[in-house]
């Protein structure tokens, strides 16, 4: 039963935010840092969450395969490859780190 209630207070909380950006008034959303928030943003978050992922296991911190397909793709998008290059590189050097041991 507590599962159900945490998915209903789930999905009562996304609408609420939803709706509280819609009732955001417009001359807010136009100031400058507003604007430059809102692009900054989801850019902070998605690298938070990427390092987190790479690189934490529970509480420690730890450099294994994950950290190498990091370096990969982070040196694919150096050189200007396309994503899906840059994601067959991270899957390819994880698995051969994975491989070899590591």
């Amino acid at each position: 039963m507590s599962l159900w209630l945490a998915i209903g207070l789930t999905v009562v909380g996304c609408y609420a935010v939803k709706l509280v950006g819609l009732l955001v008034p417009a001359g807010v959303l136009e100031r400058p840092l507003v604007r430059r928030l809102a692009a900054l943003l989801p850019v902070a978050l998605l690298a938070a969450l990427t390092a987190q992922q790479a690189f934490a296991d529970g509480r420690a911190l730890v450099l294994d395969a994950r950290a190498a397909g990091l370096v990969a793709a982070a040196v694919a998008l150096l050189l200007r490859a396309p994503f899906l290059l840059v994601v067959a590189a991270a899957v390819l050097v994880t698995a051969g780190v994975r491989a070899l041991g590591g």
